[in-house]
């Protein structure tokens, strides 16, 4: 009886230790949930808009069940991340009323990733297809 509650123990402190990522994206971002309304891609290192999108995109998809029409929305632009100890993450949201965001209009630059500003999941998906440098 005792080894077990020490396997249980050891075992509970390395599903605790291991890091909490939901999604690993093609180009190698991770996409974690930051709370039940949005979530947050954090790049593998520097990167630019199109594959923070894409990585999005993908995670809406896979991950949210999100139809190719849904909207993706900018929450927070670049900045910490809050669910890993990297410098740059970007937050969005599939439902910009439960995340206090509101809707920009007009177009987007892809880079600038301001919040409210946002793009169908189809549309961030054909990011992913962008040769590097080509934006």
């Amino acid at each position: 009886m005792r080894f077990f509650h020490v396997f249980a123990a050891v075992l509970t402190f390395a599903v605790a230790a291991q890091p909490a990522y939901a999604f690993t994206s093609r180009n190698g971002a991770r996409v974690n949930q930051v709370d039940a309304a949005v979530f947050e891609v954090v790049p593998r290192g520097a990167s630019n808009g199109p594959d923070i999108w894409c990585a999005a995109s993908e995670y809406a998809r896979m991950q949210l069940g999100a139809s190719w029409s849904a909207e993706i929305f900018v929450v927070r632009g670049r900045g910490p991340s809050v669910t890993t100890n990297r410098r740059t993450a970007v937050q969005f949201t599939l439902d910009p009323a439960a995340a206090g965001v509101t809707p920009s209009g007009g177009s987007i630059s892809l880079n600038s990733l301001k919040a409210g500003e946002h793009m169908s999941v189809q549309l961030a998906n054909t990011q992913c297809n962008v040769p590097f440098g080509r934006f």
